[in-house]
């Protein structure tokens, strides 16, 4: 995907803060109004989108781009990517459930190093990049130490885009992990200060033993002020009961996320769209793997917020993109920016390459 230089616009000394902009493209606004701008101009000035409409007037130093024929768009956003897997892209692409348990669970995944995470999340997020994903949320459920989780937010910084660490060890349970003084420490020097551009989440499941013991990860999280993004309803792992235990100990929060969430009953639903949670689904890997039906249509019939997420890096044959608007739209050439207005975003088209962000060889101990 090449982008046409305009006749009247230089093209060259595309530089950080210098204002660009996008001529005659279709514009997905993505608005309230779902408005669609056949033969707009988007101005970018700085971090930030400082117009849209047709026949802008520019700043004389703005770079111009042709893209006509082209749709330009916000950036589309990924709550859910297990990108530390993604050094394994396609390998298990007809896997069951339990195939993918037993091979990332039970046998390989322990073995990976951080350097192994490292590589699988800085190639994940220039792939998200590059297919217009503009924030990832990665849910990072490998992270055996410390050592893997800065090798994971090291790769994140390479690449110009917004992420989220979802901190997770499927290798322990969360209440051991969450406990420990190293994660306390680690969370306090990565993500101390504030940054637009990477947040922070824990990621476990709720099993439904009747003990609870997750309950404690919570009170972590709770403690820390941080969301939860949890697989709830997927079969034979989670269900109706880690729903009931999170509900009745005060645990379902307008920040927490529930992924899949196939298999639930009416009651969970109701406990969902009661507490303000929202849903994250993978149509894909939830019809060919097996966590269950997809649930989009109970989720709107509860008015439960749904965003999207990739299938597993490991049994995805491609990415495949969900966003939060209906419908993905592809074409000859699409860029993508962050919205207008975005409350914690910076302007980016997708197609600046991410390998042009500074290059750090970090080390691990």
């Amino acid at each position: 995907m090449t982008a046409t230089p305009s006749s009247s616009l230089p093209m060259a000394g595309l530089a950080p803060g210098r204002p660009v902009v996008f001529r005659n493209a279709t514009v997905l606004t993505l608005d309230d109004g779902h408005h669609v701008l056949d033969g707009a101009d988007v101005l970018v000035s700085g971090e930030r989108i400082a117009a849209v409409g047709p026949n802008l007037a520019v700043p004389d130093a703005a770079a111009g781009i042709d893209a006509a024929g082209g749709i330009l768009m916000p950036g589309m956003i990924d709550t859910h990517r297990h990108m530390w897997q993604t050094a394994m892209r396609g390998y298990g692409a007809d896997w069951t459930l339990t195939q993918y348990f037993v091979w990332y669970y039970l046998n390989w995944g322990k073995t990976f190093r951080p350097q192994d995470i490292y590589a699988g999340n800085l190639l994940a997020a220039i792939e998200a990049i590059d297919a217009g994903v503009t924030t990832t949320v990665d849910w990072s459920h490998g992270l055996q130490t410390v050592q893997h989780a800065d090798a994971a937010v090291d790769a994140l910084s390479e690449v110009p885009g917004r992420f989220v660490l979802a901190y997770g060890n499927i290798q322990q349970g969360p209440w051991e992990w969450s406990a420990a003084p190293e994660f306390r420490e680690f969370v306090s020097r990565r993500f101390g200060r504030a940054n637009d551009m990477l947040g922070f989440q824990m990621a476990f499941d709720v099993t439904g033993d009747p003990s609870f013991p997750e309950k404690a990860a919570f009170e972590v999280a709770r403690d820390l002020g941080v969301p939860v993004t949890t697989h709830a309803g997927v079969w034979g792992a989670t269900n109706d009961d880690g729903i009931r235990l999170m509900y009745e100990g005060g645990f379902m929060t307008p920040s927490t996320i529930y992924v899949h969430a196939a298999t639930l009953t009416r009651d969970s639903y109701n406990r969902i769209a009661a507490t303000g949670g929202s849903a994250s689904v993978s149509t894909e890997s939830e019809q060919s793997a097996g966590q269950g039906y997809p649930p989009t249509w109970q989720l709107r019939q509860h008015n439960i917020p749904v965003s999207g997420r990739t299938a597993p890096a490991s049994t995805s044959r491609r990415t495949a993109i969900r966003t939060r608007s209906p419908t993905a739209t592809c074409a000859p050439r699409t860029w993508s920016t962050s919205p207008p207005g975005a409350a914690r975003g910076r302007s980016a088209w997708t197609r600046s390459s991410a390998a042009s962000s500074p290059a750090r060889r970090p080390t691990w101990s």
